[in-house]
């Protein structure tokens, strides 16, 4: 069987393809057969929903490798309800059904990040100006209440005078609101609920910084951001 000449492949593409061909190197090629063995079935521990966002990859940031973790990536890595019709998020349904009852994960992380062009969208929405594009805003109303969840959460720290406008210096705030609201759908399908309720799964909300590399989770018993580390 012949083969594709690699000069066909240019710029950002060609990077991608000589990445692949280094992983066959080392993962198939040394003797380190864990890839074929992986190929007989899976078994990770640990399901994460994170964000489509180029810069900010689950797996590769938490340094998991092949077989560790089962992922799901969307738009502002948002869980939609489970009763919501229409098909909408169809696709994270089915991979949480699929992660939790037949791959039986003990964990699952929603895995949010500083700087989320979704979030900031969400916010436009709230200010007036929502995105033009009609799928994007059908799946980001899956967030809808989210702007004003942050609001409140800010008037109860003590701000005062707010504004949806004054969403946009405090992000961050919504970014986390909106992690803790997917908890939340999550905790409304069934078979989650009921794993958790067996103490046989348990549910994270996790939240990157980009601009320092910190990471926060939130606390087991509170449900408040906290680094998992020191500055």
């Amino acid at each position: 069987m012949g083969a594709l000449d690699a000069d066909l492949f240019t710029g950002s593409l060609a990077a991608l393809v000589e990445g692949a061909l280094a992983f066959r190197k080392n993962e198939y090629r040394s003797g380190r057969n864990l890839m074929p063995r992986l190929a007989a079935g899976q078994r990770p521990g640990v399901l994460m929903i994170g964000c489509s966002d180029s810069r900010v990859d689950p797996a590769l940031i938490c340094g998991a490798g092949p077989g560790e973790v089962f992922t799901v990536r969307n738009v502002a890595n948002l869980v939609p309800p489970c009763d919501a019709g229409g098909g909408r998020g169809d696709s994270v349904r089915a991979a949480l059904e699929y992660g939790v009852g037949t791959l039986g994960v003990s964990h699952i992380v929603v895995f949010g990040h500083a700087h989320c062009g979704g979030v900031r969208a969400m916010i436009d929405a709230a200010c007036g100006t929502a995105p033009e594009s009609g799928f994007l805003g059908s799946w980001l109303a899956i967030a809808s209440t989210v702007p004003a969840q942050a609001l409140a959460e800010l008037a109860a720290s003590g701000r005062t005078d707010l504004t949806a406008d004054a969403l946009y210096a405090c992000a961050a705030v919504v970014e986390r609101r909106s992690i803790l609201h997917s908890i939340d759908n999550l905790c409304g399908y069934p078979w989650v609920r009921e794993q958790i309720e067996a103490g046989a799964l348990a549910v994270h909300g996790w939240w990157f910084d980009l601009d320092d590399g910190r990471l926060w989770a939130t606390h087991p018993e509170t449900g408040a951001f906290l680094p998992v580390e020191s500055a």
